[in-house]
This record gives structure tokens, sequence and C-alpha cells, in this order.
């Protein structure tokens, strides 16, 4: 396999976090997982408690695009159609026109999403998995490319519903954001205290960028011992007996499923691509394996008990695993 330096392709990517970071301080890795889902056409779901610049910062990436950005505020009182619009009947000509809801854009900003319930939230599953909408007896065709950025505040919060596992499948990414450290939080508290605004950010990356961005991604090598590694990662949440890991199996009520494993591979292409390299290597697909899976492992009601979360499983399976 030649290897090709992926290195001056890269550097195009440099403008973005540039102008990401000129108004969102620190999150480097929340950027980069950004920027993952954004070259392989997946979606993201970003958790956090509220305050921590989880809706600025996707407002700053769309605006770091030329691209359609609409956002929608999830609430108790939302209703389907308010996400992906409805038929309106005119009486004058006795015929029903389509109104586009807000998901008829580029990048989607499903704003505390968790705040709204189940039947809310499924309105977006045809959407972000067949990219259209059906609305009465026709189909409606979504703009290419669409991407869905999700924020939630924890499901122990208060006035928040769980999502549906239908509906977090579809997610490419989960990010869990933690608190800034002590120099992050006293930088943010200086820029704050200035009158910033991503209005004055300048879009940085087009359409035809991102189509020939994901084309060089699609071609990263990816080596079969690398595959098999990454296979053998989701399984092993599925069936841990069968990779020695028998105490996981009270741990687990449900394992990831063969789209996590697609997921995967591609965000182990970009994570190689986001490196400079033209391959990806285990290193990729263990890096990656934590956002692409935490929210696909469903852990039993006794690891609960135990305060044993996901992460916790899935740490154990790449901890135990050989490394090609």
């Amino acid at each position: 396999m030649p290897v090709i330096d992926r290195t001056a392709d890269r550097a195009r990517l440099e403008p973005f976090f540039e102008a990401i970071h000129s108004v969102v301080v620190g999150q480097r890795l929340l950027v980069e997982r950004l920027l993952v889902a954004l070259l392989t056409d997946g979606h993201v779901l970003l958790e956090g408690v509220p305050g921590l610049a989880k809706t600025l910062a996707i407002r700053t990436v769309a605006a770091a695009l030329h691209l359609g950005f609409r956002r929608v505020q999830f609430t108790p009182d939302l209703l389907p159609a308010d996400v992906i619009g409805t038929q309106i009947f005119n009486p004058r000509s006795g015929e029903f026109t389509v109104k586009h809801g807000p998901v008829f854009a580029n990048v989607i900003l499903a704003d505390e999403i968790n705040r709204a319930p189940a039947k809310v939230q499924s309105a977006l599953l045809e959407a972000m998995q067949e990219r259209q909408v059906t609305l009465g007896d026709a189909t409606y065709p979504l703009p290419v490319p669409f991407f869905v950025l999700a924020t939630q505040n924890p499901i122990e919060q208060e006035g928040t519903y769980p999502l549906p596992e239908a509906q977090v499948d579809r997610f490419m990414l989960k990010i869990v954001l933690d608190y800034p450290s002590r120099d992050e939080e006293l930088a943010i508290v200086n820029r704050m205290g200035r009158v910033d605004s991503t209005s004055a950010i300048k879009p940085v990356l087009s359409a035809a960028d991102l189509a020939e961005l994901r084309g060089i991604v699609d071609g990263i090598h990816v080596e079969e011992s690398v595959s098999r590694y990454l296979i053998d990662i989701v399984r092993a949440t599925r069936h841990p007996e069968d990779y020695r890991l028998p105490e996981l199996k009270s741990w687990i009520q449900c394992g990831a499923s063969p789209r996590a494993s697609i997921a995967l591979l591609r965000a182990a292409k970009a994570h190689a691509f986001l490196a400079g390299r033209s391959y990806a290597t285990p290193d990729d697909v263990k890096a990656m394996a934590p956002d692409v899976l935490r929210h696909r492992l469903l852990v039993s009601y006794e690891a609960e008990a135990e305060d044993l979360r996901s992460e916790a499983v899935l740490a154990r399976i790449l901890d135990h695993l050989p490394v090609p």
C-alpha cells in the first residue's frame, strides 16, 4: 500500500479550527469530533450540564460553514409539525400547500432535544437516517449536506425525557462534555466580559470543500487486521464471554449493532485524516470507540446498581482485547 501524505489536505482545515477557537475557549476535542462527523456524514449528540457552551460551539461551527443553518429549541409543548413541517389547507383553491419546517437546512441545531416528548424526538428519525421527510403523500429530499447537532442535559436533570434507543442509534457520535480547566475558565470569563458574537466569523468551508474532503476520507486505507480488531470491539459488547470477559455478561443489557461497526470504521478513517495520514491504525479505532459506542451500549440494572456506566464497560473491553 503506497503511503500518501495527507498533511496538505489536513492543513485546509486549519482556518476552520482558528475560526472556532476565536470564539470557543478550549474544547479542542469537541471541535475535532464535530469535524469527524462532518467528514463522514454523521450526526452528533452533545451531553453536558447547562453552561458548558454546547450551543455556542454548534452555532460557531455553523457560522464557519457556507451552509444553511436553523435552530430548533425543543420544549415540552413542541409538535412534530414544528420540526418537519406540515400541510396547510387553502379554502380558496381547495388544495393543500406544503410548509417546510426548520429541518430543511444543511445544519440543524436541535437544542435540548431531551426536553421534548418522544413523539417529537422521533420526528427527526426519518430525516436523520433517510435524508428525507414525508408530508402527506409526498416525500421531500433534504438539502445536501445534512447535519444534525443535538444537545441534551443529563437525564438526571429535572424536566427531561430519555431519548428512545432508535433515536439515539441514529447519532454517529455522543460526546460528553466536562467542566473546563481553571485556566480555560479564566479565559472564558475574560473573553465573555467583552461583546463577542459568532456573526463576526467568516465562513471558511463550503459544501464543495466538504464534499471533496469527504471523498478523501472515504479513500483512507484500512488494513484487514484493523477491521477485524474493530469488529471484535463491537462484538465484545454483545458476547463478552466469547472474548474471555464473562464478568461483563451481567453488566450488558444490549450490545451495539452493525450500524455501530460502520460508524466506528468511518470515524476511524476521519480520525486518521485529521492526523494527516492516508491509513487508519488501531489507535484511531481506540480513540473513536468511546464516542461511537457509549450511547449504543445499554448497561443492565445490575451494572447501574454498582454505578457502572457504559464507558467503564468499554474501557474493560479496550484494555482486554489484543491490539494488532
